[in-house]
């Protein structure tokens, strides 16, 4: 208990970088593979604008840098992280690192609920004469919200799990002050109360993200 106190600053700083590489990362995942998962949607084969050109281009992407383990995927990233950012090493760095893996993810996800809605109810608003474009902002994206919120919460908690994994490129974050002061240095108290607190986060992300969906589907 004498070296938590002593460790107390850290370690909500360590808080703090977690919270910010999520928000970080959600954000830029979510504009990212939002737009991305829309595009495998409407180019797809009977989709509402089909074009096979960039339906292969874009699967080929997400095909080819979804499975790569987010361990291994910081190092690939790392040109592009340096070009963007600036340093290929720090909270920002990371985040941006998981932001860029996470987009792959949501894109497939994205595209998984929107294929999810019923033909019939595109169907009866192409009868009444709406466009591509209507019919996915007015039918096909509100029936999918509910999925699509579950879908993302699914994604904010494998966000935070993964900010524990960007302690390696320096990045900081509860993961990384359970590694450096808590693991290494043989202090096991001092691992659990930053385990705990990941722990929460992952409970009220659950907890907020199942509400709304919810919310959503019974409206």
């Amino acid at each position: 208990m004498e070296r938590l106190n002593e460790l107390w600053p850290e370690f909500w700083q360590a808080a703090l970088e977690t919270l910010y590489m999520t928000t970080f990362a959600l954000v830029m995942a979510g504009v990212l593979g939002t737009f991305v998962g829309i595009g495998l949607y409407i180019t797809r084969p009977g989709g509402l604008t089909p074009n096979w050109l960039v339906r292969g281009i874009l699967e080929l992407l997400v095909n080819f840098f979804r499975p790569i383990p987010f361990v291994i995927f910081i190092a690939v990233a790392m040109p592009l992280t340096r070009a963007v950012v600036g340093s290929g090493i720090g909270t920002t760095a990371g985040a941006f690192a998981i932001g860029l893996a996470a987009t792959f993810a949501i894109a497939r996800i994205v595209e998984q609920h929107l294929v999810s809605v019923p033909p019939g109810v595109i169907e009866a608003a192409r009868a009444m004469g709406a466009g591509p474009w209507r019919i996915l902002f007015t039918v096909v994206m509100p029936e999918s919200l509910g999925p699509l919120i579950l879908g993302y919460t699914f994604i904010v908690v494998a966000l935070i799990d993964m900010t524990a994994m960007a302690g390696l490129i320096g990045g900081g974050g509860l993961g990384a002050f359970a590694q450096i002061y808590g693991f290494r240095q043989f202090e096991p108290v001092v691992m659990w109360v930053a385990i705990i607190l990941i722990v929460v986060f992952v409970h009220l992300v659950q907890t907020l993200g199942t509400w709304l969906a919810r919310k959503v589907m019974r409206r």
